[in-house]
């Protein structure tokens, strides 16, 4: 086998060298690193407070530690509110938690059972963490008052980030174990119900009102700004909503950009999606004596003239269609009465969001919901209903009401079409709405 030439084996030597001097200076590199490392670290060890004064902001060094006694505000909260004689009444609970006693401890129990966040466990020191009463009072004061995290440290005796921690893990549970029954669509009962109170103001087929509420959101991203921010000259989060004669929220769809308009949250809303499903029960009312098979909302002059709405005449030309304006404006202020005690009782809606993330926002408002209808039931249970049957309104107000599950689980193109374009029909829009002015124009026309 042939040597190698000269050439070669200059070659070879000449790259040995140049490994050789780049380990030669990675080497000398890595002591200089351990050199700067001890220096450091005695100069740490001789003048230890003065570093500690000059470190970092927010550092672990430099954070004063507070002791709130938790235990102290636990024995405190739980004489104030839980105990059989405690320092305020009911009167008083239920003003501050919004909610009676007994509804709050059912909140509280399933809570309690759904997370075992809330439970009172032990920390690593071997001292009692946090009690759900505690937990709890801190969530309900930020959605109640919309205050701070940070103003809670002396009632709740719990630090800002916990006290966030305890809101958005409340809200989760809350929008989880309640959303399928207090979110939900009206059921036949429901919705008998419902018709039953319409017909007796002169609504018959009405099934709530439709609106839409905006929530300032004072910590939008700035690249989301111009996004979120429409008419009310701020970022805004719409809330699309309908409601009862009780004030109870039938739909909330939660999360359009406050640029959008009524009819741009309604193109991008499940609000009819079960009805062009067929997964809504099947109605017949009698309206001016002819008879109709789909429910309507009362609505403003900006939704469009579909079937399922039901809106105002801005400019009347003559009594009938005075007293219809008058009547539709008037039982239209259900949601918006609804949209008050929603910000009333919840003032965390109410004022700016000072939270940074869409979905934290989505499930607060959504807990607020929930929680309102909660109430509502509540107070239904605590003081009746308050339905006095109308005589003169029996002819025409005994809808039919049944329910008919769907032939297929899913619809065919053919089915979900003709759905779609009854939702859209305005022939349909306009029959309703001139057999609703002679309707109660024949009811409250000689008064």
């Amino acid at each position: 086998m042939d040597s190698p030439n000269r050439e070669d084996y200059e070659m070879e030597i000449e790259a040995d060298e140049r490994q050789r001097e780049a380990d030669n200076r990675q080497w000398e590199y890595e002591c200089q690193i351990e050199r700067d490392r001890m220096e450091m670290f005695m100069m740490y060890a001789n003048h230890p407070h003065q570093h500690q004064a000059s470190g970092s902001r927010g550092s672990s060094s430099t954070r004063k530690t507070v002791k709130l006694n938790k235990e102290d505000g636990q024995r405190r909260l739980m004489q104030d509110y839980f105990t059989p004689n405690p320092t305020y009444d009911a009167k008083a609970f239920t003003r501050r938690y919004r909610m009676p006693p007994a509804l709050f401890n059912r909140v509280m129990n399933d809570v309690v059972q759904y997370d075992d966040y809330f439970k009172q466990g032990t920390n690593a020191a071997g001292r009692d963490s946090f009690s759900p009463h505690q937990k709890l009072t801190a969530a309900f004061r930020m959605l109640a008052y919309g205050c701070s995290a940070d103003s809670l440290d002396e009632s709740c005796r719990m630090a800002e980030s916990t006290v966030l921690l305890c809101l958005r893990k409340f809200c989760s549970a809350i929008t989880n174990i309640y959303g399928a029954q207090y979110l939900r669509a009206p059921t036949v009962d429901d919705t008998r119900h419902l018709l039953h109170h319409a017909a007796q103001r002169g609504f018959p087929g009405m099934i709530g009102s439709i609106d839409c509420m905006h929530w300032e959101w004072k910590n939008c991203p700035t690249g989301w700004a111009g996004q979120f921010t429409g008419h009310k000259k701020k970022p805004t989060i719409v809330l699309e909503a309908v409601a009862s004669y009780d004030t109870w929220i039938w739909h909330a769809f939660f999360g359009t950009p406050g640029s959008n308009n009524d009819i741009n949250t309604l193109g991008v809303s499940p609000l009819f999606d079960h009805a062009v499903q067929g997964l809504v029960p099947k109605v017949s009312y009698v309206v001016n004596g002819k008879m109709y098979d789909q429910c309507y909302y009362l609505a403003d002059g900006i939704y469009p003239e579909w079937a399922p709405f039901v809106r105002t005449i801005s400019t009347p030309s003559n009594q009938k269609k005075k007293l219809f304006a008058r009547c539709q404006e008037a039982y239209r202020k259900d949601v918006e009465r609804a949209f008050g005690i929603l910000q009333q009782r919840w003032a965390i809606v109410r004022g700016p969001s000072r939270l940074w993330d869409v979905q934290t926002l989505g499930n607060i408002m959504l807990t607020c919901i929930i929680m309102h209808n909660m109430i509502v039931e509540d107070q239904r249970f605590e003081y009746g209903d308050g339905e006095e049957v109308n005589i003169e309104y029996e002819n025409e107000s005994n809808p039919n009401v049944t329910w008919e599950p769907p032939e297929h689980n899913t619809p065919t193109l053919m089915e979900y079409m003709a759905r779609h374009n009854m939702i859209r029909d305005r022939l349909g829009h306009h029959a309703l709405q001139n057999d609703l002015i002679e309707h109660l124009w024949t009811i409250h026309g000689g008064e």
